[in-house]
């Protein structure tokens, strides 16, 4: 396997607009994010991963995009863009943008022009089709919309949207089309930035002939269509090929067989992916599912794909909250879930906040949560006569804004985020947690995942290492190997709220008094005890991890 500076890096997104206003007006900013670089460059940072910041209506928080080549006034200038990448550049880091081209905003002017007449030339750059029987063309839901198609009144026919009917759909099938998205690219890269974190990239190509799904509410008809691979070909032969960048593909519904077709070195396409058999459908800890996920998609790529570990972002709820206990044990929880996306085979991804422990929240009503999809789902659920109270309580959990909350930097008004009015509310516990208070205490989340970076940093293994697991049978404990020439960690995991007893497997309990303790999140590593057949039991505390080194 090829050894290449994305492999080994770590990933931290950047959510624009909740991290630091700069100017007061309730929004993050460019000029907000460069006053923290060195907060960021400080954890050990490699690449950072910045959401959307091109001019837009902002209907769907920026992946809704009216001008691919102009900032979003509220995220700064082109200007404040070039100082950005040239102060991460000075500060040896990386910077990949969002690249969002399954659709528009249907405040583009590239839809504007489509829609004007059944005849404009570029009427065939986004979908449209004839109703059926006086209604949309086909039985489609969208991501966000009851059905998949809105009805443009100036022709009277549908466009296709995958998400909300302000975000039209792009028809990848016009070769016209592409050559503009591909010029797009190349102005981008132009400027300097090191690669893309690409957008439902694999919803580009769609069912041919657009026919009725037989179960329209399992929406997996909209991505991994035949003619999907031909594009990224074609836009790695066109583009990405020509620069030394990294290339993320946001690509749902994909199994670990077809995840490779993505990203096999020897295809040419993208170089890692963010698959989400975690993220969307394991809606809380499993860890029989989970473990099982982990060793289906290291089977799958450990010859020629490079995966993604994460599990939360601007679209998932903060991980603590949601696979861990944000409560009693929130901080040996957030190190547990940290130590082990950092030691599984794949890039790492830290979202902004996980470093400190940020948690979900829980606002009392539906008009303090901004996210589109959430209230487009509760009104939805309301019309049909669902009681609101009981809607909201059931949406709350997985809803967007848990994860989009204002980074929590101190314990000032708003968390320190801005002087003046948010655009959403603060969580309520940012005077507890936030970071003033981790950089001021050596044994914080955010120096845990200091010591785990560097950790990655001098040992190739957790990179590169050979992946088994070693706990199968295992209610609670999670315990797998990493193995790289002479150097295996054995890495073991209570995610549990009491004692576990772990013992430990043959042939590591006859190797064990060598062992070295890298990292583990308690005071002194867990207890052992011998039992019968001579063997080796951890006595493991609730949400304990521990990574232990043998040296051949």
């Amino acid at each position: 396997m090829n050894r290449v500076w994305w492999k080994e890096a770590v990933v931290y997104q950047v959510y624009w607009r909740s991290f630091m206003d700069a100017n007061g007006d309730g929004y993050g900013d460019l000029q907000g994010l460069m006053q923290k670089l060195d907060y960021i460059k400080g954890l050990g940072i490699d690449v950072i991963w910045l959401n959307p910041i091109y001019e837009s209506p902002d209907k769907d928080n920026g992946y809704d995009i009216s001008d691919y080549y102009r900032i979003m006034p509220k995220a700064g200038t082109m200007e404040d863009f070039r100082k950005l990448l040239i102060k991460v550049h000075e500060l040896d880091m990386k910077l990949i943008m969002d690249l969002v081209v399954n659709h528009t905003s249907s405040e583009h002017p590239w839809f504007e022009e489509s829609r004007s007449s059944l005849d404009n030339s570029k009427r065939d750059w986004y979908i449209w089709k004839p109703g059926n029987a006086g209604g949309p063309p086909n039985n489609w839901r969208s991501y966000f919309e009851p059905s998949a198609w809105t009805q443009d009144e100036r022709t009277g026919e549908y466009y296709f949207h995958s998400f909300a009917k302000e975000q039209p759909d792009l028809n990848w099938e016009n070769a016209e089309l592409r050559r503009e998205v591909y010029r797009m690219m190349r102005f981008w890269l132009d400027q300097g930035i090191d690669g893309f974190r690409m957008d439902v990239i694999n919803l580009l190509a769609k069912v041919r002939g657009f026919p009725d799904a037989e179960r329209p509410e399992h929406i997996d008809y909209l991505g991994n269509n035949p003619g999907i691979h031909d594009y990224l070909q074609e836009m790695n032969r066109e583009v990405l090929r020509h620069y030394d960048i990294m290339t993320v593909g946001e690509i749902p519904f994909v199994t670990p067989e077809d995840g490779l077709l993505y990203v096999a070195e020897s295809r040419q396409e993208l170089h890692t992916l963010f698959h989400f058999q975690v993220a969307d459908d394991m809606p809380v800890w499993n860890l029989a599912r989970f473990r099982h996920i982990q060793a289906t998609w290291h089977e799958a790529f450990r010859r020629e794909g490079w995966n993604s570990q994460f599990l939360n972002n601007h679209d998932h709820t903060r991980q603590v909250t949601r696979y861990g206990n944000d409560g009693a044990y929130r901080v040996e929880s957030a190190k547990l879930l940290a130590t082990m996306i950092h030691t599984l085979p794949g890039t790492p991804y830290v979202f902004q906040g996980e470093e400190i422990g940020m948690t979900g929240v829980h606002f009392p009503s539906i008009d303090d949560y901004r996210d589109i999809a959430m209230h487009n789902k509760y009104r939805e659920a309301v019309d049909k006569g669902e009681e609101p109270v009981r809607v909201l309580r059931d949406l709350q959990p997985l809803s967007r804004d848990n994860s989009r909350t204002p980074m929590q930097w101190n314990g000032e008004q708003h968390a320190g985020f801005t002087t003046g009015q948010p655009w959403i509310q603060s969580n309520f516990n940012y005077a507890e947690i936030n970071v003033e208070r981790d950089l001021a205490a050596p044994d914080s989340i955010y120096a845990y995942y200091q010591r785990l970076i560097c950790l990655r940093k001098m040992h190739k293994v957790m990179v590169y290492g050979d992946y088994a697991d070693q706990s199968i049978g295992e209610a609670h404990v999670y315990a797998y190997t990493r193995s790289l020439e002479e150097e295996t960690w054995l890495v073991v995991l209570n995610h549990s709220d009491v004692q576990q007893l772990y013992e430990l497997p043959a042939p590591w309990k006859e190797r064990f008094e060598h062992a070295q303790v890298l990292l583990g999140n308690y005071d002194g590593p867990p207890s052992k005890d011998r039992v019968e057949d001579d063997g080796i039991c951890l006595r493991l505390r609730p949400h304990e991890a521990v990574i232990y080194s043998f040296i051949d």
